[in-house]
C-alpha cells in the first residue's frame, strides 16, 4: 500500500446522501470500524486521531451524544490491534473550522448576540497552527502510540468570551449580552440560521457546549508543544485572507448517483452472537414475520431472494460475497428486484463492532426503482420499521433461550 501512518478526520454530522436512514453517531461507529480494518489488513503503523475534548469525570451516559461518539470513534479505531494516538480538541480556531465559522458568521450577520447560559461554560481553543504542530510532533512517535492527550491553548475562556474576541478581530462593534436561560431548542434555531450552518451539525454540537471541556492536566501534550498563540492572534490568523492556512484544498467530486440510500441500524448484541449468526436469522425472521404477505428462497451458495406472496420476480435479490465475509462480518450484494433501480451499486451487510458489544445492520448505496417522493413516503419507512421490529425482536431472543 506505501502507507504507515494514518489520520482520521472523518464526521458524518453533514449527510452525503439523499437519505441516511440512521444518527450520525451510529454513522460514525461504522466508518470508524471500517478504518480500523483497512488499517490492520494494510499494516498501517499508527493512527493519528483528532476527537473532542471531554468532561472532566466522565459519564459516558450524561455527556452529550456528540461526545460520547467521539470518544466510541476513538476506541473503535484501535478495536482492531493498530496503534492509535487521540489528540481531542475543543474549537479549533481556523479556516474552515465548523465551530469557528459559526462564531464568525454570527458575528458578521447580527448586530446583537443574546447569549444563552450555554454560552458561559468554559472551553480551551486552539489555533489551526498549533493543531497542526502537534500533529506532525505525534506522526511516527512511538512514545505516543496507545495514547490520547487532550489539546489548547492555556487560556481559557467562556464562549461568550470567544464571540466577543471574534468580533473584534473583524472590526466590528457588537452588543454581546447574556441570559439566565439555558434554551437549547433556541439556540440550535439561532445558530443555525446565522451562523449559515447545517441544523443536522450545529444540534450535536449545540448540546456539547453544555459541558466545561478544558484541557485536563494529567492528558496535556507537555513536551509536545510549549508555546501556543492566544485566542486574539488565532482569530486574527483565521481571518486573514494572505495566511496560507486560509487556503482550502479544492476537491473534485465523481460523479455520484442520484437519489442514494444509506440506512444504518445499531442493535444489541448482549449474548454476543456473530455476524453470521445474525445474518442468518434475519433470513428466517423476515419471511416468517411477513408469513402472509413474503416468502423467501435461498440457493445453496446463500443467495437470497425476497418474494411478494407466490411471485416467481423477486422484490429483492441478494448475492452472499463470501470472500468479503466473515464470523463478524456478512456482506451481500443486492443483485435484482423489481424494488431495485441499479444491480451494480449497493450492498447490505450485517457487522460486529466494538468488539461485539454492537451489531450493525447497513444499507448503502442503494438507488430505488419507485419514484423518489413515493420511496420515501413507503419503501423506506416500511425498511425502518421492519429494522426497529428485527431489533426487538433480537432483544426478545436473548431472554427466550
Amino acid at each position: 500500500m506505501g502507507v504507515d501512518y494514518a489520520i482520521y478526520l472523518i464526521h458524518s454530522m453533514s449527510a452525503s446522501t439523499r437519505l441516511n436512514q440512521g444518527s450520525f453517531e451510529d454513522t460514525d461507529l461504522l466508518l470508524a470500524d471500517n478504518f480500523a480494518r483497512a488499517a490492520a489488513a494494510n499494516g498501517i503503523k499508527q493512527i493519528l486521531y483528532l476527537g473532542g475534548i471531554l468532561p472532566k469525570e466522565v459519564v459516558t451516559a450524561k455527556i452529550s451524544v456528540h461526545l460520547r461518539s467521539r470518544l466510541e470513534v476513538e476506541k473503535t479505531l484501535a478495536s482492531k490491534g493498530t496503534p492509535v494516538t487521540t489528540l481531542r480538541a475543543g474549537i479549533i480556531v481556523g479556516p474552515g473550522g465548523s465551530s469557528f465559522e459559526m462564531i464568525h458568521n454570527l458575528i458578521n450577520k447580527l448586530p446583537a448576540l443574546m447569549c444563552p447560559k450555554w454560552t458561559l461554560s468554559k472551553t480551551q481553543a486552539i489555533s489551526l497552527k498549533d493543531t497542526l504542530e502537534i500533529m506532525v510532533s505525534c506522526l511516527g512517535n512511538t512514545e505516543v502510540y496507545h495514547k490520547a492527550f487532550e489539546i489548547g491553548a492555556p487560556e481559557v475562556l467562556t464562549y461568550k468570551e470567544m464571540l466577543e474576541k471574534t468580533a473584534k478581530a473583524m472590526g466590528k462593534k457588537r452588543w454581546i449580552f447574556s441570559v439566565p436561560i439555558f434554551s437549547v431548542g433556541l439556540s440550535k434555531l439561532w445558530v443555525s440560521y446565522f451562523g449559515k450552518t447545517p441544523s443536522k451539525l450545529v444540534s450535536p454540537l449545540v448540546e456539547s457546549l453544555k459541558h466545561t471541556l478544558t484541557v485536563a492536566d494529567e492528558l496535556a501534550v507537555g513536551s509536545l508543544k510549549t508555546e501556543y498563540l492566544d485566542f486574539d492572534q488565532s482569530a486574527r490568523q483565521a481571518l486573514d485572507p494572505d495566511n496560507k492556512l486560509s487556503e482550502s484544498p479544492m476537491f473534485t467530486n465523481e460523479k455520484e448517483v442520484k437519489n442514494t440510500v444509506r440506512s444504518i441500524q445499531r442493535m444489541p448484541n448482549t449474548r454476543h452472537r456473530s455476524a453470521l449468526w445474525v445474518a442468518n436469522r434475519y433470513k428466517v425472521w423476515l419471511p416468517t414475520f411477513f408469513s402472509f404477505l413474503i416468502n423467501a428462497k435461498e440457493n445453496q451458495r446463500g443467495d437470497l431472494g425476497f418474494y411478494l406472496l407466490s411471485s416467481s420476480n423477486p422484490m429483492l435479490q441478494l448475492t452472499w460475497i463470501p470472500d468479503r465475509s466473515d464470523l463478524k462480518r456478512q456482506l451481500f450484494y443486492i443483485t435484482g428486484g423489481w424494488l431495485v433501480k441499479r444491480f451494480d451499486y449497493g450492498w447490505l451487510e450485517f457487522r460486529e463492532v466494538m468488539g461485539g458489544k454492537y451489531m450493525i445492520s447497513a444499507i448503502h448505496e442503494f438507488v430505488p426503482r419507485l419514484p423518489w417522493l413515493v420511496y420515501v413516503n413507503t419503501q423506506a419507512r416500511i425498511h425502518l420499521w421492519v429494522m426497529n421490529r428485527f431489533r426487538r425482536y433480537l432483544e426478545k431472543y436473548k431472554f427466550e433461550e
